[in-house]
């Protein structure tokens, strides 16, 4: 069965920006958790890095969304 453009009631995630989303993210957060494992703050750190953690999960998922609509034949732009 073919999926449908989205529509107001169901609408398609916007999976390229997502993933632009997810590794800014995993960057930030990555950055974030080695400063505050420099400055001594182990709380803060792991906080950090379990947050990158999520954002490496979501990548992956996000990756495999994007990967199943391609095989479809569906391309999108960054904000589609």
């Amino acid at each position: 069965m073919k999926e449908q453009p989205g529509t107001h009631d169901h609408p398609k995630s916007a999976l390229n920006l997502r993933l632009a989303l997810a590794i800014f993210g995993l960057v930030v957060c990555t950055v974030l958790a080695v400063f505050a494992a420099q400055g001594g703050f182990t709380p803060l750190t792991v906080a950090f890095a379990v947050l990158a953690a999520i954002a490496v999960v979501d990548i992956v998922v996000v990756g495999g969304r994007i990967v199943r609509r391609r095989r479809r034949g569906e391309r999108h732009t960054l904000f589609e």
